[in-house]
Formats: structure tokens, sequence, C-alpha cells
């Protein structure tokens, strides 16, 4: 790739998002230069970028953003004309067992990213042109009850290390472009769902527990609230936030698809049903449903997540076009395929 042309930077990329995301934006601005740095852990792959890989305005470097150093070489080899930052530690379980990282990655490497833009876009007299559009969470905003929504006007109150580590990342981003006159921008988004996610989630747990033919987990009873949004309506938000949204604001982006968790695997289980009836052989039974298991409550684990995105709606003109149900369809299928082929091999 040609390291003199103006690059968008996005970290994290061969995350379930990020590369959604970059598939996404490479078909849809063909001609543009894309830089894609990700640190390889459990939750990201090259695999979910075999379909960018081998274009020539498209390159990827193994590293971790809480590499100072690496990071300010990044500013200064390319011409980096704006940041979307999707790299994190995402797994709240991960953080409740160990939140070390999800502060390191996080909140640091959001500074080193942060200063090293700064620094660059400053020396270059853009730091108000150059956009830093970070990617968060509805999760700092804590737990509803059974009415309302989370505005982005709604306090921070985080429950878990992950959340917290996330706010904190925001109120760094929002404090550059304050005391530096960045131009920034926060985009906070309901849960995601479609092809690429890590098998740690909720929807591919279900899948490929159901397939396994094992016990299909879900926490407490089943009754946790989250509002789901299909992957490609989020990318589509965040295309639409970098490129139009006001800087120093923050947009909330939702699916308005309320459902409870116990909701969602058997929606799952019907389409699996008919889907891929053959491995229900495995369960001697008529429904993958009878594979459901209630299991022990995660610690602090918040009750309801909604998030009013009337903000996005109405001032730039995004709305999702993936209902749930073909959404989860598209979901199922894909995994089922990846599935069979991995059985095949």
């Amino acid at each position: 790739m040609n390291k003199q042309q103006p690059t968008l930077l996005v970290t994290g990329g061969a995350g379930f998002i990020g590369a959604n995301f970059i598939t996404y934006y490479m078909e849809k601005y063909p001609n543009s230069y894309l830089l894609n740095i990700d640190k390889l852990t459990y939750a990201g792959s090259t695999a979910n970028l075999s379909e960018v890989a081998p274009l020539p305005n498209y390159h990827f470097i193994n590293g971790d953003i809480t590499d100072e150093a690496l990071v300010s070489e990044i500013f200064a080899d390319f011409d980096i004309t704006g940041v979307i930052h999707f790299a994190a530690e995402s797994h709240v379980d991960r953080s409740i067992q160990d939140s070390k990282a999800f502060v390191e990655t996080n909140v640091v490497g959001t500074l080193n990213l942060l200063q090293a833009a700064k620094r660059d876009w400053e020396k270059k007299d853009m730091l108000a042109e150059r956009r830093f559009h970070h990617i968060s969470t509805d999760e700092v905003y804590g737990s509803l009850g059974e009415q309302g929504k989370f505005s982005e006007d709604t306090p921070y109150d985080p429950r878990n290390p992950y959340s917290a580590s996330k706010a904190g990342a925001n109120m760094l981003v929002k404090s550059f472009g304050h005391t530096y006159g960045m131009n920034i921008v926060i985009s906070s988004s309901s849960n995601n769902y479609g092809p690429r996610q890590h098998e740690e989630k909720l929807i591919p747990t279900i899948i490929k527990k159901a397939l396994a033919g094992e016990p299909i987990p879900i926490y407490g009873d089943g009754q946790n609230v989250r509002d789901w949004i299909y992957v490609n309506d989020h990318c589509r938000a965040i295309d639409t936030i970098y490129h139009q949204g006001n800087s120093l604001e923050t947009y909330n982006v939702g699916g308005s698809n309320e459902k409870t968790n116990i909701e969602i695997a058997e929606e799952i289980c019907q389409i699996l049903d008919k889907l891929a009836p053959e491995y229900r052989t495995r369960t001697s039974s008529d429904s993958f449903k009878d594979l459901i298991t209630f299991t022990e409550d995660r610690k602090g684990h918040d009750r309801r997540y909604a998030v009013d995105d009337r903000k996005l709606r109405n001032e730039l003109g995004w709305k999702p076009t993936e209902d749930l149900k073909t959404g989860l369809q598209n979901t199922v299928d894909w995994y089922v395929t990846q599935w069979k082929t991995h059985l095949t091999h």
C-alpha cells in the first residue's frame, strides 16, 4: 500500500464488528486506503478479512495499541486522516475474572491513540478536521428497569470492569475534544449479532452448543433483556456517524429489537429445528429447545439494556434495515454452514 496516500486507521479490525465494518467499507469506498491494526487475541482472526486481504489499498499490522512506540510509528509512517477505534477487550465474563487487560487495552490503548493522533494532526494543522471516532457500548450506562431507554445524556453507571473501562475510555476521548479541540465523536450501540462473532458470545454459544448436542447455558432465569442490532446495520451507522456526525457528540445505535435471553435461545432453536434437524438426533428430543439449561447468574448481571437512538435517526437519517427474524435466520445459516464445513475437513 502507498504510505503517502490519505489513509483511514481502523483498530481491532480483525474482530467481529471491525471485520464486518472493514468488509463493508472497502466495498462501499473501493478507492479508499485503509490500515488495520489488530493484536489478534482470541477474539480476532485474519480469516474474518479474507475478502479484503488481497486488495492493494488494504494493509494489516499485527500489533497492540498499548505499544505506545508502535502507535506513534504508524502515524509517522502513514498519512492517517481519521481513526475508527474498535480495539477493545470486550467479554464481560473475562473482565470479571481478570480486569487488568481491560484497563490496559481499553483505557491506556485509547490514550495512546489519542496522543499520537493529536501530535500528528497538530503538526499538520489538521486537528479540527481529521476525525477520531470511538466505538463504545450501551453497557456504560448501567442497567435499566422495565421501562425507559438510555439516551446520550444518561449518566454513566457501569456495573462490571469491562463497562467501567469503556466508560473511562469515553471520558478520555471527550476530554481530548474539549481540551485540545480534537474532532472526536463517540457511538454506543446495543448488542450486535451476525456472522463472524466470537463463539463466547450468547448467540454463537447457543448455536454451537445446540449443534453439538450439549446443554445450552442461559444465565439466571433467562429474563435479562437486550436490544439486538444486526452487525451490518451497525456498520452503516458507524459510516454515517464518522462522515456526518457533529464533533464532540455521542450517538446511540439501536435495533429496536428488545428480547429476553430465553426468547433469543428459543427462536434460534426453532430455526435450527428446521435448518439442521439431522443434528437433533444427538439430543433424543423433538426440539433443540430441550437442551436449554439455566445456570448460575453472572455476577453484576445487568437486567435490561435498551437505547434511545432518535438522535441518530432524526439528525443523520439512519435507520436499521434488518429485522430480528431475518437477521437471526441469516446468522444461523452462516454458523451452520461454518459448522458443516468444519466437520467435513
